[in-house]
């Protein structure tokens, strides 16, 4: 699976573009806010549906234009396919694939895998426990897009309970009607902490051995996931359902004061630790950023062994953040996948001089001035 081509129209910084890349290690490079990781932007756009950067798609605009095009096309081992995405201030958002219009984002999932890598990851370390459902959630999705159906009907379960909750305190006669609300969430959150648990086992296995060959130390990495309903025994969705509808009932008069929903997945965190301390913690900066590293590269192997291809590899400024050990490892170990590459140096095409498969690309407000292929 690799990117063959990308269309953009009016987005970002680009007026119009059309760019013909490597299936192998694509090198994008230019001065600070030229709309280098923007073109990596609009890749992952048409994977997960989603900006990396902003939840509105009116950001995406160039500026004093009214909608975005991109378009993609994507070669695969069993047919290509093209993924169009259409943005306009009056029309909203439209999605085609192969031309045919999509009504939601699980018919997207897949069709593109991709692992996306930048600096603003260290807040999967440091940052809140959003940041961490963040990172798994996606990662999921591309792989079950069945897991994304039920994290998007969880949501929506949770918003319409959330505003019966706060009718409560009004009208007590409607606590029947969350029941039903509560058994709906209960089957959706326990499919979602089900395979969340089953990630979290892969994923922790994996990492290890990525994260013992990037410091070479006695350092032991340890992914525990955490969620706000405790299973004790088994991990099966049936168990799982049980024990979030005996919590959301014991909680009742909690969350009628609060008008909000106190358990579920929402609330779940990863803890990561080495050697048993917390790396929010106690890391220091370059044990945090090792951290992400080993589980970026363990996504990119989890994707490979759940659906038998690599992803599409997207490297934001990474090696900036990373020093020269840890740079020529993760060049040794990209091989096989497509990659994207953006940086501010040139001079990073050095670490690449044995690869024979390689283009670059040099941006500068928005165009491309030089291309080497």
């Amino acid at each position: 699976m690799y990117v063959k081509r990308l269309s953009l129209v009016n987005f970002r910084n680009y007026k119009k573009l059309q760019i013909d890349f490597n299936r192998k290690y694509n090198i994008i490079y230019g001065k600070n806010a030229q709309g280098k990781t923007n073109i990596l932007e609009a890749i992952f756009l048409c994977s997960t549906g989603r900006s990396h950067r902003t939840k509105k798609d009116a950001e995406l605009i160039k500026f004093n234009e009214d909608a975005y095009y991109i378009k993609i096309n994507v070669c695969r081992e069993s047919a290509d396919s093209e993924i169009e995405f259409y943005y306009s201030k009056i029309e909203g958002k439209k999605v085609k694939i192969n031309n045919i219009p999509i009504k939601k984002n699980i018919e997207l999932m897949g069709k593109l895998n991709t692992v996306m890598f930048s600096p603003e990851d260290l807040s999967i370390v440091k940052g809140s426990p959003s940041e961490r459902r963040r990172f798994i959630d996606i990662a999921i999705s591309q792989i079950k897009p069945s897991y994304f159906y039920n994290l998007q009907r969880y949501k929506k379960i949770l918003t319409e309970r959330n505003c019966l909750l706060k009718d409560l305190t009004k009208n007590s006669k409607l606590k029947s009607t969350l029941e039903i609300w509560n058994e709906s969430l209960a089957d959706a959150g326990a499919k979602i902490i089900n395979e969340r648990k089953s990630f979290i086992n892969v994923l922790n296995e994996i990492v290890k051995g990525k994260h013992k060959d990037l410091t070479a130390s006695n350092e032991i990495i340890n992914i525990q996931y955490q969620p706000s309903i405790r299973v004790e025994n088994s991990w099966k969705v049936k168990e799982i359902k049980d024990v979030f509808l005996k919590r959301l009932e014991e909680n009742f008069e909690k969350e009628i004061k609060t008008s909000s929903t106190l358990i579920g997945p929402q609330r779940d965190d990863l803890i990561i630790s080495i050697n048993g301390n917390d790396v929010k913690i106690f890391g220091s900066q370059g044990q945090q950023r090792t951290v992400v590293l080993s589980l970026k590269l363990s996504e990119v192997e989890i994707v490979k062994v759940l659906t038998g291809k690599l992803p599409v590899l997207l490297l934001d400024d990474v090696f900036s953040e990373l020093d020269e050990k840890r740079q020529k490892y993760l060049i040794n170990n990209i091989d096989g996948t497509q990659v994207f590459i953006t940086t501010t140096e040139k001079e990073l095409v050095n670490l690449y001089r044995n690869k024979s498969e390689i283009s670059l690309y040099e941006i500068e407000n928005g165009k491309i001035i030089n291309a080497i292929n």
